[in-house]
């Protein structure tokens, strides 16, 4: 279960003359930009009054910029690169701009859904109504893929589901909704007594993404050597924006659940940490309640305001960590836009 809830061109040409013949010139100015269009759909997991806001523009090669607060958006503004979750009332302003032309006009589009805070706006509860095991929602996840292929040295190969390139194997998937309506992510070790294994690394960028509110999940987690289970977010401008600068919010991750204690800095065994991430700002400390264990399902969330990013372990009302930009050294880029879950 993964829930979200409410708290143109220019042209020129010439032909020159001589002898005496004279010569002209034409020149064409510089098109705007088409519009942005503002559309706002339900489903995919949108509920209770809240929609999923996708901008386009006609304009090839157009990038699209655009603010969420009622500013008019300027190239410095938030790029847009996935649809929005809007749950709140707010007021989309959009622009786009591309090379060789001038900026389009504003497009704006005002959103008064009126939600109560603490309404469940989106979810994906991961239902399977065949006797398989299924894809995972392609309308929401993709894949990240490859051999370390995502900075941290993993040894691991990650499969999308259905890929054939090995060692990735479509009759066995590292990641499916199973027959009892779980999400399976999976690692395997394809031949015994090699050193190649694979598993599974989804994620919702480039189709679904929020800024603000409180995001939880259920899980079960593995608790092994070398096993790093974790459920967290990056921002949206990550391709514009390279990490750390986009910024990573950690709801929860369990690193080498099997090494022993280090004093004062890892509780050992059950180590499960939150943090945040961003240019020059990194923080965030284990969670290290009494009887806890990874191996029991339990809710890891988060609680994401302006200013302010809160964690908690099975209840809302169990904040064990929070920060805000007073409180810490470096960049704070979470009120910059939206963020992806992965």
């Amino acid at each position: 279960m993964l829930t979200a809830i409410l708290l143109s061109g220019a042209l020129l040409c010439g032909r020159g003359g001589g002898g005496g013949n004279g010569g002209e010139l034409t020149t064409t100015p510089p098109q705007p930009a088409a519009t942005p269009t503002i559309a706002a759909s339900t489903g995919n997991g949108a509920q209770n009054g809240a929609v999923i806001v996708a901008l386009a523009s006609t304009t090839a090669k157009a990038t699209i910029y655009y603010t969420l607060d009622g500013a008019t958006p300027t190239t410095s503004s938030q790029p847009y690169l996935a649809p929005i979750l809007v749950a709140s009332n707010l007021t989309v302003n959009a622009i786009a701009a591309a090379p060789g032309g001038t900026n389009s006009s504003v497009a704006t589009k005002i959103f008064t859904p009126a939600i109560a805070s603490g309404t469940l706006v989106w979810s994906d509860e991961f239902s399977n109504s065949i006797s398989a095991n299924a894809q995972p929602n392609p309308a929401t996840w993709t894949y990240d893929v490859g051999t370390n292929c995502c900075g941290n040295n993993e040894l691991e190969t990650y499969c999308a589901w259905a890929s054939s390139t090995g060692p990735c194997n479509p009759a066995s998937p590292n990641a499916y909704v199973g027959t009892d309506g779980y999400l399976h992510i999976v690692a395997e070790q394809p031949t015994p007594g090699t050193a190649t294994y694979t598993s599974a690394r989804l994620k919702s960028q480039g189709l679904f993404s929020f800024q603000y509110g409180r995001i939880e999940a259920k899980m079960m987690l593995p608790e092994s050597q070398g096993m790093w289970p974790a459920f967290w977010l990056l921002g949206d401008n990550i391709t514009v924006d390279p990490w750390p600068a986009c910024g990573e919010l950690d709801v929860m991750e369990h690193i080498d659940g099997a090494n022993p204690p280090i004093s004062g800095s890892r509780p050992g065994y059950d180590w499960m940490q939150s943090s945040i991430h961003g240019t020059g700002l990194n923080n965030g400390h284990p969670y290290n309640a009494s009887g806890f264990s990874a191996a029991a399902w339990h809710t890891y969330g988060m609680i994401w305001t302006k200013g302010q990013i809160q964690y908690y372990v099975d209840s809302p009302s169990n904040v064990y960590e929070t920060f805000t930009p007073t409180t810490q050294t470096g960049t704070w880029p979470f009120d910059t836009g939206p963020e992806f879950v992965t």
